[in-house]
Protein backbone atom coordinates (compact mmCIF):
# COMPACT_ATOMS: atom_id res chain seq x y z
CA UNK A 1 0.00 0.00 0.00
CA UNK A 2 1.23 3.48 -0.86
CA UNK A 3 1.76 5.96 1.92
CA UNK A 4 -1.24 8.30 2.40
CA UNK A 5 0.41 11.40 0.93
CA UNK A 6 -1.18 13.83 -1.51
CA UNK A 7 -0.11 17.22 -2.85
CA UNK A 8 -2.70 19.92 -3.40
CA UNK A 9 -1.45 20.57 -6.95
CA UNK A 10 -2.36 16.99 -7.89
CA UNK A 11 -6.05 17.72 -7.23
CA UNK A 12 -8.20 19.45 -9.83
CA UNK A 13 -9.69 22.73 -8.61
CA UNK A 14 -13.41 23.42 -8.71
CA UNK A 15 -14.32 26.97 -9.77
CA UNK A 16 -17.01 27.93 -7.23
CA UNK A 17 -18.53 31.35 -6.45
CA UNK A 18 -15.80 33.44 -4.82
CA UNK A 19 -13.17 30.71 -4.62
CA UNK A 20 -11.24 27.89 -6.22
CA UNK A 21 -11.63 24.72 -4.13
CA UNK A 22 -9.60 21.50 -4.09
CA UNK A 23 -10.82 18.48 -2.06
CA UNK A 24 -7.32 17.36 -1.04
CA UNK A 25 -8.02 14.89 1.78
CA UNK A 26 -10.94 12.55 1.08
CA UNK A 27 -11.58 8.84 1.05
CA UNK A 28 -10.96 8.87 -2.69
CA UNK A 29 -7.73 10.90 -2.69
CA UNK A 30 -5.93 9.54 0.35
CA UNK A 31 -8.18 7.01 2.08
CA UNK A 32 -9.39 9.30 4.89
CA UNK A 33 -12.35 7.76 6.72
CA UNK A 34 -13.29 10.31 9.40
CA UNK A 35 -12.22 13.75 8.16
CA UNK A 36 -11.78 15.75 4.98
CA UNK A 37 -9.66 18.75 4.04
CA UNK A 38 -10.14 21.29 1.28
CA UNK A 39 -7.82 24.05 0.11
CA UNK A 40 -9.41 27.23 -1.15
CA UNK A 41 -8.01 30.31 -2.84
CA UNK A 42 -10.00 33.54 -2.63
CA UNK A 43 -8.98 36.43 -4.88
CA UNK A 44 -8.69 39.98 -3.47
CA UNK A 45 -12.11 41.50 -2.78
CA UNK A 46 -13.97 38.22 -3.29
CA UNK A 47 -16.46 36.59 -0.90
CA UNK A 48 -17.03 32.85 -0.59
CA UNK A 49 -20.67 32.67 -1.69
CA UNK A 50 -23.33 31.98 -0.73
CA UNK A 51 -23.35 31.86 3.05
CA UNK A 52 -23.58 28.20 4.01
CA UNK A 53 -23.49 25.80 6.93
CA UNK A 54 -22.50 22.22 7.59
CA UNK A 55 -25.52 20.61 9.29
CA UNK A 56 -23.69 17.34 10.02
CA UNK A 57 -20.29 18.51 11.28
CA UNK A 58 -17.81 21.24 12.10
CA UNK A 59 -15.32 23.15 9.97
CA UNK A 60 -12.07 24.73 11.12
CA UNK A 61 -10.20 27.03 8.74
CA UNK A 62 -6.56 28.11 8.84
CA UNK A 63 -5.39 31.14 6.84
CA UNK A 64 -2.12 30.34 5.10
CA UNK A 65 -2.00 33.76 3.40
CA UNK A 66 -4.04 36.91 3.10
CA UNK A 67 -6.42 38.65 5.44
CA UNK A 68 -10.08 39.46 5.59
CA UNK A 69 -13.11 38.81 7.66
CA UNK A 70 -15.53 36.05 8.57
CA UNK A 71 -19.27 36.26 9.08
CA UNK A 72 -20.70 33.62 11.43
CA UNK A 73 -24.44 33.65 12.09
CA UNK A 74 -24.65 37.46 12.10
CA UNK A 75 -21.31 38.28 13.76
CA UNK A 76 -18.22 39.57 11.93
CA UNK A 77 -14.59 39.05 12.90
CA UNK A 78 -11.24 39.99 11.37
CA UNK A 79 -8.81 37.26 10.28
CA UNK A 80 -5.24 37.27 8.98
CA UNK A 81 -2.43 34.90 8.08
CA UNK A 82 -2.13 32.41 10.92
CA UNK A 83 -5.74 32.78 12.12
CA UNK A 84 -7.81 29.69 12.84
CA UNK A 85 -11.60 29.86 12.96
CA UNK A 86 -14.21 27.34 14.07
CA UNK A 87 -17.45 27.30 12.11
CA UNK A 88 -19.77 25.47 14.52
CA UNK A 89 -22.09 22.77 13.25
CA UNK A 90 -25.17 24.24 11.59
CA UNK A 91 -24.08 27.91 11.86
CA UNK A 92 -24.25 29.86 8.56
CA UNK A 93 -20.91 31.44 7.66
CA UNK A 94 -18.96 33.30 4.97
CA UNK A 95 -15.38 34.41 4.33
CA UNK A 96 -14.18 37.56 2.52
CA UNK A 97 -10.71 38.48 1.30
CA UNK A 98 -10.10 42.16 2.10
CA UNK A 99 -6.38 42.07 1.32
CA UNK A 100 -4.49 42.76 -1.92
CA UNK A 101 -3.13 39.21 -2.11
CA UNK A 102 -4.68 35.84 -2.78
CA UNK A 103 -6.15 34.40 0.42
CA UNK A 104 -5.17 30.76 0.76
CA UNK A 105 -7.13 28.76 3.33
CA UNK A 106 -7.02 25.18 4.61
CA UNK A 107 -10.52 23.94 5.54
CA UNK A 108 -10.71 20.97 7.93
CA UNK A 109 -14.00 19.07 8.27
CA UNK A 110 -15.06 16.47 10.84
CA UNK A 111 -16.70 14.21 10.12
CA UNK A 112 -15.73 14.04 6.46
CA UNK A 113 -17.96 16.05 4.15
CA UNK A 114 -18.48 17.10 0.54
CA UNK A 115 -20.40 19.84 -1.26
CA UNK A 116 -23.46 17.58 -1.08
CA UNK A 117 -23.55 18.20 2.69
CA UNK A 118 -23.57 21.99 2.51
CA UNK A 119 -26.74 23.94 3.31
CA UNK A 120 -26.86 27.20 1.30
CA UNK A 121 -28.31 30.50 2.52
CA UNK A 122 -28.83 33.01 -0.31
CA UNK A 123 -29.27 36.55 1.01
CA UNK A 124 -27.39 36.01 4.29
CA UNK A 125 -23.91 37.25 5.05
CA UNK A 126 -21.98 40.48 4.65
CA UNK A 127 -24.40 43.29 3.86
CA UNK A 128 -21.97 45.64 2.10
Amino acid sequence: MALPIVHESDIQALDLPGRMLRWVVTKETIGAEHCSVAMIEVQPGQKVRPAHSHPHGEEVIYLVSGSGRVWIDGEIGEVRTGSMVLFPQGKPHMLQNTSNEVMKVVCFFAPATSLDNYQMFEGLGFQD
